[in-house]
């Protein structure tokens, strides 16, 4: 049997036979769900494919996270479709405020390392932090997926991508993921599995991991992979899940990947994401100065509690400019409660900060912080296309926890190493 890689492994065992890059494959789906945006959209094409019952139902869920609470009637009544739908089928819902997607879904033990998971949300990519194979599709896919349990894909090539070395101060994984994606592009990684390892990858915590692999979408991946290892058994023996010992997947020794790029870690700087590409990445000294607006820490991608953490150590006695508006959302309900008894919500209420519900809202511009006409935004998400935060007309710079903060207490995009 020839080498290979985490990801060929993943579909070998969920196809039931030895398979390879460029196979057409039907495979066993471990776990699968739909948010507030695209669970209306599943729940119809379900209905039209005339199932009567879904696959599991502990391998299902729905998550309240992109319009949460409700802001209008609209809305209210797709979240009242997903749950009937669930009382219907006794499958699982996150109501308002039990958080993000991407990080209530891990965070209670639904997926494991070796899995193969498919969201409807392109940002699904972000359990592979965790060893799993998870990539995004569309809703009509995922109805498919809940009536029989199984999908059809196409196993991926892999690009390598090694970082080796320390960041220097002020500088975190998000900086480290966008300087990877300003350098290749917006599509350079299509349909392809991308694998991050290196010793910088494994020293890093499962927060940090995620944002890395979070933003594997951003350069067109397929799903972004990092191989397990003793922080991942660490992060599931504090949430209290099981693991199977045979998902401790790893790429074999001459495995083949479409390339292999490095990167020095050490020589990177805080970076930013200027409007209204992620592509379109800038170091620091070619930002700073510009006006902010607005400046949001949370999401997907760095609402974890690592983020908040970072966030406050520079918020911490000091005050929001007053021309600027500081959103923040925890990723989920238990990220909120630690911050709370860590004391870290008294230091953003302190700085003048505004707290709201755990969930995507002023990421995706449905509420809670929608920009107006020609505003500014500095956020730690992952996307700053036109309309991201529900305006076409204001502009998103995307950028780590410690430069938001940093810029929300100067009113203009600045350096965070001044802070730290």
């Amino acid at each position: 049997m020839k080498p290979k890689t985490i990801t060929e492994k993943i579909f070998s065992s969920h196809c039931g036979r030895d398979v390879s890059v460029g196979d057409v494959v039907v495979s066993d789906i471990d776990f699968c769900f739909g948010q507030d945006g695209t669970s209306s959209l599943i729940i119809d094409s379900f209905d039209k494919l005339g199932a009567k019952k879904v696959f599991s139902k502990k391998k299902f869920c729905m998550v309240i996270d992109h319009s949460s609470p409700s802001p209008n009637i609209g809305v209210s009544g797709v979240h009242q479709k997903m749950r009937n739908f669930a009382r219907k089928h006794n499958v699982r819902v996150f109501d308002i405020g039990c958080g993000v997607c991407h990080q209530v879904i891990p965070e209670s033990g639904l997926v494991s390392p070796g899995d193969l998971v498919i969201g409807a949300d392109s940002h699904t990519c972000t359990y592979g932090a965790l060893g799993v194979f998870s990539t995004g599709m569309g809703s009509t896919d995922l109805a498919v997926a809940l009536a029989s349990g199984k999908n059809w894909f196409k196993v991926p090539e892999t690009i390598k991508i090694v970082l080796k070395g320390r960041t220097k101060k002020g500088v975190y994984s998000k900086d480290v993921i966008l300087y990877i994606i300003g350098g290749l592009g917006a599509d350079y990684a299509t349909y392809k599995a991308v694998e991050f390892t290196g010793d910088y990858i494994k020293r890093l915590s499962m927060d940090a991991r995620f944002t890395i692999t979070n933003m594997a979408i951003e350069i067109g991946a397929k799903a972004g992979i990092i191989e397990p290892d003793e922080i991942t058994k660490k992060y599931f023996k504090a949430q209290g899940s099981r693991l199977k010992a045979q998902g401790f997947l790893k790429s074999d020794r001459g495995a083949r990947y479409s390339e292999v790029l490095e990167y020095d870690v050490s020589k990177i700087e805080p970076q930013v994401a200027k409007p209204h590409t992620v592509d379109n990445v800038a170091p620091i000294k070619k930002a700073k100065g510009i006006r902010v607006d607005e400046a949001f820490i949370g999401t997907c991608t760095n609402g974890r509690l690592e983020d908040l953490t970072i966030a406050a150590s520079i918020l911490k006695n000091r005050r929001v400019h007053k021309y600027v508006k500081l959103i923040i959302a925890p990723a989920s309900r238990s990220i909120f409660e630690q911050a709370v008894k860590k004391g870290l919500v008294s230091i953003f209420i302190e700085a003048g900060a505004c707290i709201v519900a755990p969930g995507c809202g002023p990421c995706v511009g449905t509420h809670n912080g929608v920009l107006s006409k020609g505003e500014n935004a500095i956020s730690t998400a992952n996307r700053n296309f036109k309309g991201r935060m529900g305006n076409p007309e204001a502009f998103i710079y995307l950028a780590s926890p410690a430069t938001v903060a940093a810029s929300a207490i100067e009113g203009r995009i600045a350096d965070p190493r001044k802070y730290i």
